[in-house]
Order: C-alpha cells, then sequence, then structure tokens
C-alpha cells in the first residue's frame, strides 16, 4: 500500500454532530460533489454502516466501488478500507475528530489511494491532497449549515 497522506480542519460543532454526518452515506451526494450515489450494502449490530458502494465522478477519475467501515466504541473515529473497485486497486482511509471544547472539533482524514492506472507518486500524492482538501471542506460546509 502506498503512504498515507493527512490533512485536518477545525469544524465548529461537537464530534456528534459531524460523526453523523459522516456516517449518513445516503446523503453524501447532497454535500459531496464527487459522490453521485451511494448504497449501504450491510450494517453492523449496531446499525451503523459496514459495507457502502460509491459511484463517484470526480473528473479525471470515475469509479464504482465499496468500502467496509469500521467504528470506533468511543464516537470518534471511523476507518474504511476498499474492498472492489474499478480504477482503484486499493483505499485506506479514515476520519479521527479531536474535541476542543463544546462546540469545535479537529477532523482528521489520512487517505492512501492506488489506482489500476499507473501514476507518479508525487502527482498521487497531490491529487490525495486535493481529494481530502475538498472533501474536509465540504464536510465543514455540510456540518456548519445544520
Amino acid at each position: 500500500m502506498v503512504d498515507q497522506s493527512t490533512q485536518s480542519i477545525e469544524i465548529e460543532a461537537p464530534a456528534a454532530r459531524i460523526m453523523a454526518v459522516i456516517a449518513d452515506f445516503p446523503a453524501y451526494p447532497e454535500w459531496a460533489e464527487a459522490v453521485k450515489e451511494t448504497e449501504v450494502l450491510t450494517q453492523n449490530s449496531g446499525g451503523s454502516a459496514e459495507r457502502v458502494r460509491f459511484v463517484l465522478d470526480a473528473g479525471v477519475v470515475k469509479d464504482t466501488y465499496t468500502n467496509v467501515y469500521s467504528w470506533s466504541a468511543d464516537g470518534l473515529s471511523v476507518s474504511w478500507e476498499l474492498v472492489e473497485g474499478q480504477v482503484q486497486k486499493a483505499q485506506k482511509g479514515s476520519y479521527a475528530l479531536k474535541p476542543l471544547g463544546d462546540e469545535r472539533t479537529e477532523v482528521t482524514y489520512s487517505l492512501a489511494v492506488d489506482l489500476a492506472i499507473p501514476m507518479i507518486g508525487l502527482f498521487r500524492r497531490k491529487a490525495e491532497k486535493m481529494i481530502m482538501d475538498t472533501a474536509l471542506k465540504e464536510l465543514k460546509r455540510r456540518v456548519e449549515a445544520e
């Protein structure tokens, strides 16, 4: 697996509200521009999404893929791994939330993607950083608008 890129942002909301938005996969197409469609395929015993299928159109990269999710017991992190993809060979990611007070939370997003098409490492890392930057800004906008 390739190296992970990591980026953080502060959001004016409690961690529980942010995690609720992260966990609401059916709503992603409403606020995550590149996500065109989502489908929760399975849930764990607690009702959280376990396997989720995505249809992604991020301009040069279009893919339909499935991730498996693992949720922390404390509600402050979630990680995922690709189990099926067309353009992606591998994807590992996570969100880690760190409460900074009643109404502020630091969200750290880590992501590593390996594509089936060859890509120079420098360009891949730049693309990962752009994906993370966009995802964090869209998450912040969505959470703070609620």
